[in-house]
């Protein structure tokens, strides 16, 4: 199951490369010779997310390698890594399109050409799917810098809107109104910085075990209580490290069964739970004893 997982997100990866690099080329050209900075942004925009593409292919690449002795939980904490720096990009991408925003806001130029917004409308399709297919495979694989690549497509996906409706606000207005595409990459920029946030956050709880696994914990409670002497579950603690979750569970026995039995019956609870729940890695059974005669 991680080995499926691991090639379903590597793929949704690949695509995003292929998809980005199209993008950048397509929106780059449209806005050179359409006259329309919203559009030029929009490819800036793109081009980052060529190399926050190829980021996100290497975390997963490296998260995945197995557990060694300098690091025997694996190598999963290397993907919120990952993540931040997938920000930084967004970051940057956001910070440069709104400087250059304000430059075009404030020097005259001509109208954008009509035919761009046809462009727009195609670009705008393809990357709202882009973004579905890929935050998809990030929630079958439990990748946080995939979900952050997808959500690089959406915010994609809104710059195109925005330069798409100041575009049709320019040409509709005419003179005096050609700045409306230049403000419309000014607010994409500040939605960029703003999903920014929404993908950094979940990272950063990662790092710091946030407990955020209610269902989780449920769903291991009940598995539990289905394995044959086990009499009850206690504490249960979970921290998410790339694509795996690893769990520390107390469980309750009959206190009166020998050590060796309580030592089985922790190996058949892990087993059972591993089985399944294949989205766990490493699990830590700590034996309780349970009510007397139980």
């Amino acid at each position: 199951m991680a080995a499926n997982n691991q090639q379903t997100a590597i793929k949704a990866t690949y695509f995003s490369i292929i998809s980005n690099a199209a993008m950048a080329l397509i929106k780059g050209l449209t806005g050179y010779f359409g006259n329309s900075y919203a559009i030029i942004a929009d490819a800036i925009e793109s081009t980052a997310d060529i190399f926050s593409s190829l980021l996100v292919l290497f975390g997963l690449k490296y998260t995945n390698r197995p557990a060694d002795k300098n690091h025997p939980y694996g190598h999963g904490r290397a993907e919120p890594l990952i993540t931040f720096l997938v920000v930084g990009f967004l970051i940057s991408s956001a910070i440069l399109i709104a400087h250059e925003s304000i430059i075009n806001i404030r020097t005259p130029h001509d109208l954008p050409k009509p035919y761009t917004l046809f462009i727009l409308g195609a670009i705008i399709i393809w990357k709202e799917y882009s973004y579905r297919r890929v935050l998809k495979k990030s929630v079958e694989t439990n990748s946080s810098s995939l979900k952050a690549d997808a959500w690089h497509h959406r915010s994609d996906a809104v710059t195109s809107v925005a330069a798409f409706i100041g575009i049709s606000v320019a040409l509709i207005m005419g003179k005096g109104y050609e700045s409306a595409d230049d403000w419309a990459a000014l607010f994409a920029s500040a939605f960029i910085m703003y999903n920014s946030y929404l993908i950094f956050r979940p990272a950063l709880g990662e790092i710091m075990d946030e407990h955020v696994y209610d269902e989780l914990i449920l769903e291991i409670r009940n598995v539990a209580g289905k394995v044959e002497g086990i009499t009850g579950t206690e504490k249960c603690f979970i921290r998410k490290a790339g694509m795996k979750y690893h769990v520390e569970l107390h469980a309750s026995v009959n206190p009166n069964i020998s050590v060796l039995a309580g030592h089985e019956l922790a190996h058949k609870l892990k087993d059972t739970l591993r089985n399944e729940i294949p989205e766990l890695g490493h699990v830590l059974i700590h034996i309780e004893p349970g009510n007397n005669g139980n």
